[in-house]
């Protein structure tokens, strides 16, 4: 399941950061911002058109994020939270 996927206000942990190309700045971007497996995250809210942008948080920050961004957060199975 990818962060796209995720019903609002549902916890969840992330499990990687899907790169598309070598190097992806996209994919290191949201590994610095916090993304990195083990990492509590929960999406908060949606935009009202194409439900675009996705307010996600992860730990006690939240960042507003594409939903082609979103996409490349996976997360783990449920049934994974601890």
């Amino acid at each position: 399941m990818t962060l796209t996927e995720l019903t609002r206000r549902t916890p969840a942990i992330v499990d990687t950061v899907e790169e598309r190309t070598p190097n992806d700045p996209i994919a290191r971007r949201l590994r610095e911002l916090g993304f990195v497996s083990g990492e509590e995250v929960e999406v908060v809210a949606a935009g009202p058109i194409g439900a675009e942008p996705l307010l996600v948080q992860v730990g006690f920050t939240r960042f507003a994020l594409r939903r082609a961004e979103a996409g490349r957060v996976r997360l783990r199975a449920s049934g994974a939270l601890a």
